[in-house]
């Protein structure tokens, strides 16, 4: 009878509540975006203690400021040359992770019918990104750099946004990631003229990083460890499981076979990898050339930015 008490007392007994983090993401369907909202989906953070409140924003930039101003706790996918930036002017925000590496997601089109075939053809005509210190915007930088073309970087907003302005010709040349537009290359309505990491500055380093506040980051660094642990786990259950997969085209709104190919050509697991920042040095200099940041970061100040939890046991 005790034990029975005990139990029927235990199971009267309210659940644990669950750790509460604001977050925001920019560029809703484009690159890794999908991970937190499937994580919750799936109830792979509630499993980790944790409930998103999630935000979505128009980009890199409206996101870091999202964190600086303690709007929000945790922004993801932000440009890395933001994050450097913003942290370079005293701004509150730390990196616990990498987001996406590589930049084999991210691509510039061109309506089909456009005489424009590669970049250099794009001399003199606007060549859209999203907005300032996005890995879109460095992405367009380090092209006009690499192929020696004078185009006209044009700030557009996201993906949808960007389509509208290309396929109604006020913009020439597109940008987009992975999943967005993958079915209009597939349906023949856009042509890729490029991808990020076809340029020698981008093809091996971190483009995007997870951040946080950084008096959220001291508050409750427990908290910050297990939502990494969760956020690797929901990577391992896209990638790894049929039910991932489908669950991803599902979000992206595309067909199981564009999913399929949107996550094996332009967003191969390897580059969602979290634990390592890298090709830094590059970051910091094309930071340094567009003005970001006025020095290198020292190690020191590179050891107090970068603070990406361990792994937890499972």
């Amino acid at each position: 009878m005790a034990a029975l008490g005990l139990g029927l007392a235990l199971s009267a007994a309210p659940a644990l509540a669950l750790d509460k983090i604001k977050l925001a993401i920019g560029n809703p369907g484009v690159g890794e975006t999908e991970v937190p909202d499937l994580g919750m989906k799936q109830g792979i953070f509630q499993k980790h203690g944790i409930e998103l409140e999630i935000l979505y924003t128009q980009g890199s930039a409206e996101t870091v400021q999202a964190v600086v101003s303690g709007g929000v706790d945790v922004g993801c996918a932000v440009g890395t040359v933001g994050a450097l930036s913003a942290f370079s002017k005293g701004a509150p925000i730390r990196i616990i992770g990498a987001s996406f590496t590589g930049d084999s997601n991210m691509f510039l089109y061109v309506p089909a019918e456009s005489p424009i075939h590669r970049v250099e053809d794009a001399r003199g005509k606007t060549v859209a990104f999203s907005n300032t210190g996005s890995s879109s915007h460095i992405m367009v930088l380090e092209a006009k750099k690499q192929f020696e073309t004078e185009f006209k970087p044009t700030a557009t907003g996201g993906g949808p946004a960007t389509l509208t302005q290309v396929m109604s010709g006020q913009v020439d040349v597109g940008w987009s990631g992975a999943p967005f537009a993958v079915d209009m290359l597939e349906a023949g309505r856009i042509r890729l003229i490029m991808k990020a990491s076809d340029l020698t500055a981008m093809g091996n380093q971190t483009s995007r990083v997870t951040t946080v506040n950084v008096q959220e980051l001291q508050k409750r660094p427990d908290v910050y460890a297990r939502f990494m642990d969760a956020y690797r786990e929901t990577i391992d259950w896209i990638y790894d499981t049929p039910e991932g997969v489908k669950a991803y085209a599902d979000w992206a709104k595309v067909s199981e076979s564009i999913g399929k190919r949107s996550l094996s050509e332009f967003l191969p697991k390897a580059a969602v990898q979290t634990d390592e920042v890298r090709g830094l040095d590059q970051n910091m200099r094309t930071a340094m050339d567009a003005k970001y940041i006025s020095a290198p970061l020292t190690k020191e100040q590179i050891a107090e930015l970068i603070q990406i939890p361990a792994r937890g046991k499972k």
